[in-house]
Formats: structure tokens, sequence, C-alpha cells
């Protein structure tokens, strides 16, 4: 019994130390990686790019283009559509509603408007769905490009946007304005509050206030490549036209899980313009896309799986690094520096998973240490002046980094969603450890069998609650 005791002991207190080493030195790491962005954030607030308003183009007059990729959307498509008519009347637009063969009840759900409104575009895939978004979305281009011959005039831009949105009234004028002189320009998107799913939706509303608040904002001060994320991005026809070009005629990637990401990063890599846009509307609210995400731990997991597997892994292997073989373009060493600093804070969530993997673990072993210490006498290892030293400066960039999450959500959400950021920064670890473990899988599942497969999350699509602070806009 002694022997097996002082085994367990060996192994308890080992463990305890071992880990709490690894973990304190990757906390470490990625808290000084994050305190030098948000200095640099900071340090850079008075180059703001609406500065330039004065050299402002004149806006751009044609028709917009909005593709709407759907599959099992029937429960909130037709609802989609009817807010947008309603919202964006009197604009020159056409929407584009790319479903599938095997998915009549959407198409069925959406068959009225579609015969009643001669802006709305049904266009049935070949294959049998769901392929890729990337794919649904290539179709959307080729019938674009089939009405342009047909008709005898060309789009001015197209607007991405997904089955389940809210768009704003202003959103196309603001498009118009801002892709006189952009290729891309990305607005926020803000997600609603569910009281239902306080800590499960809620840390999505944390997470794009930070990032659509600062990470997206510098970028776009910098002038560096900004992640499209999908919905609330629009392109000019010039752009998408060369995109298709490069692409043997589709400008999106189908065999991608983060086509909108990937679309992003390889417009900055050419050395084309993109610009992320928060500015206030008439009424004084914000320009904004807002949407619905999941409100369960297993949906949520399935959704950011998707955005590891795309962004860090396999998003890697397409697009390489900036200044790479795979992205070359001409920029000076400081800028491509940046450009690949960004690029592995993309990259950085399956390490960070592990970081805090190890951090959960060696906390648990060491309440098991001390707990053994107290019943069976075990004698713990003294911790020396460096792991002191290393706990403290952890506990201050700690502190640094839940008073930034809280700072951002309180700029979009008020004071009360602000305080429940800190504790939701918990539950949004444990769902990134989940998800990063589904998304090392995924991306092996893809490497066997060559195989992409549109992963749709579904979303609550209830009454949601607005957010508290829709008034405030981040310059950008």
């Amino acid at each position: 019994m002694e022997l097996s005791t002082g085994w367990l002991e060996w192994l308890v207190l080992g463990a305890s130390h071992e880990l709490m080493l690894f973990a304190s030195i990757g906390i470490l790491l990625f808290g000084i990686d994050d305190l030098f962005f948000d200095l640099f954030w900071l340090t850079s607030r008075d180059r703001d790019q609406s500065a330039d308003s004065v050299d402002a183009a004149a806006p751009l007059f044609g028709k917009l283009a909005i593709f709407l990729p759907a599959w099992q959307e029937a429960t909130v498509l037709p609802a989609t559509l009817t807010r947008a008519l309603a919202a964006w009347e009197g604009e020159n637009f056409r929407i584009y509603i790319g479903c599938y063969p095997n998915d009549a009840t959407t198409i069925l759900a959406i068959s009225s408007l579609i015969a009643r409104d001669p802006r709305l575009r049904l266009v049935i895939g070949a294959q049998d769905g769901p392929t890729t978004k990337g794919d649904n979305l290539n179709g959307l281009w080729a019938a674009l490009g089939e009405d342009e011959r047909a008709e005898g005039f060309r789009f001015i831009g197209i607007v991405l946007h997904d089955a389940e949105d809210h768009v704003h009234p202003e959103e196309l004028a603001l498009y118009r304005r801002e892709l006189a002189r952009y290729a891309m320009v990305q607005i926020p998107v803000v997600p609603f509050v569910d009281r239902r799913s306080t800590w499960i939706n809620g840390h999505y509303c944390d997470e794009f206030a930070e990032a659509h608040g600062k990470e997206v904002v510098l970028r776009s001060r910098l002038g560096l490549p900004i992640p499209s994320a999908g919905v609330g991005c629009a392109l000019s026809r010039h752009t998408m036209a060369l995109l298709a070009i490069e692409r043997g005629g589709h400008p999106f990637r189908a065999d991608s899980l983060t086509e909108d990401y990937e679309l992003g990063m390889l417009i900055g890599a050419y050395g084309l313009r993109a610009r992320f846009v928060d500015v206030l509307g008439a009424a004084g609210d914000r320009i904004v896309s807002r949407g619905a995400f999941p409100i369960s731990v297993e949906t949520a997991v399935k959704q950011k799986s998707r955005w590891i597997a795309g962004i860090a892994l396999a998003g890697w292997d397409s697009l390489g690094w900036i200044g790479s073989n795979h992205l070359h373009v001409e920029r000076s060493g400081h800028d491509i520096w940046l450009a690949r600093w960004m690029l592995w804070r993309d990259r950085r969530a399956p390490l960070a998973a592990l970081v805090l993997l190890a951090a959960y673990a060696a906390l648990i072993v060491t309440t098991v240490g001390w707990a053994g210490q107290e019943l069976m006498g075990w004698k713990m290892l003294p911790s020396n002046g460096v792991v002191r030293a290393l706990f403290a400066v952890n506990a201050a960039l700690l502190l640094w980094r839940l008073g930034m999450r809280g700072f951002f959500t309180a700029r979009w959400y008020g004071l009360e969603q602000s305080i429940l950021a800190l504790p939701r920064a918990f539950v949004a670890n444990i769902i990134a450890i989940l998800a990063a473990r589904r998304a090392v899988m995924l991306y092996w599942r893809m490497l066997r069998s060559g195989q992409v497969v549109w992963e749709k999350t579904d979303h609550f699509h209830g009454t949601p609650v607005l957010e508290t602070a829709r008034s405030r806009a981040t310059p950008s």
C-alpha cells in the first residue's frame, strides 16, 4: 500500500509541476502576443481611415447582386427574404438564392415570393446537396454571368449574406460609397443576445464584439488583409472577375470549409485594398449585419471546429504565408511581417487550445495533490522564484485580457453583458478546447477522403433580444 501510494504521489506531483510549467509558459507567450496587439491598437487609433473621406469617390450606380446560399433553410429563409426586400425598398439589387434539387422543402417555402418579385432569382444547382458553401456560391456566380450576358449589363458588386441574416436598410448605400475605392468592404457582424442561452450564445457576443471592435479594425487601419466574415461583406465586380480568372472561372474555393476567410486573405495578398467600416446610419443606429448564433454546446463546437479546421489547418495548406510562394505580391518587409503576424493569430487556435487544456489539467491535478497533502501527508514540490514570477505575470495578463473583453462587450451590449463576459471567458475556453479536438479529426478526414462537405450550423431563430448599445460605432 505504501509503495503504491508513493508511486501515486510521484505521478500526481510530477504531473502537476510539468503541466503547470508548460501551461504557464504557453499562457505567457499568448498573453504577450495579445498585449502587443492591444497596445498596437491603442497607439494606432489616430490612424483612422475615415480621414481619407475628403478624397472619397462618387458612389457607384448600378445593380448590386446579393448572394444567399441555402441548404435546408425553409424555416428561416422566407422571413429573411421578406425583411431584405422591405429594408432595401427603392434600391437597385437582385438576390440570388442558391438551392439544391434535393431540398424541395426550401424551394417550396420561397417559391411564392420568387414568383411575385423579380428582384429574387432562384438558382438550383446541378448536384444534390449539400456540396460546399463555396460550390453553392460558384453556382450563383455562374447564374450572375448568364444574366449579364442575356440582359446586356454588368453588376457593380456582389454582397454576401446567409439565410438567417437581418440586414440594415442603409447597407447597400454604404457599399456603393465604399466600393468606389475598395475591392472589399466588411461591416460588423453583431450576434443577437438570446436570454435562454446566456453562456453559450453570449460568448459569441463577446468574441465578435472584440474581433470586430479591435482585431479587424486594426488590420483595416494598417492596410493589411482583412478576413471576410461571409456575411455583411461586399466585393467589387472587378475583384470577383479577377478571382474567377485566377481560379479557372470559379471565384470561390469549392474545397474549403472557410471560403469567405480565404477570399479576404487572397484579396489582400493580391495587393487590393479592403476596408472594415463601422459607422452610424441616418437614424443613429449602427450599419451592421445581425444574426442568430448557436445556443447549445454541440452546435457551437460544430461551428467553431469548422472555423478552426478551415482557417488554422486547411487554410495554412492553401494560403501559405504572405510573401511565400503561395502568396507573392510586392510589399515592404515591414508589411509582410505584420501580415504574417496576423496570419499567426488566425492560426494559433489549436495550439492555444492545447495550452488551455494543459492549464485546466494542471489545476485538477494540483487540486488532487493538495488533497493528498492534507489526507495522506504528501509533500508538495516547493515552488521556485521562476514559477512564482510566471504566475504573477500571467495573472496580470489575464486581468488585462478580461478587462479588454469586458470593455468591448460593454461598447456593443452594455454593462450587464460586460459583467457576464468575464465568467463567460471560461465557457469560451471549454468550447475552444472541444472545437480544436473536433477540428483536428475533421481535418484528418478531409486529408484521407479528399472530400469537403458543407457543415451547416443550425441556429436558433426565435424573437431575439437586441444589443443595448446599438448606437455605438467604432471608428474604422
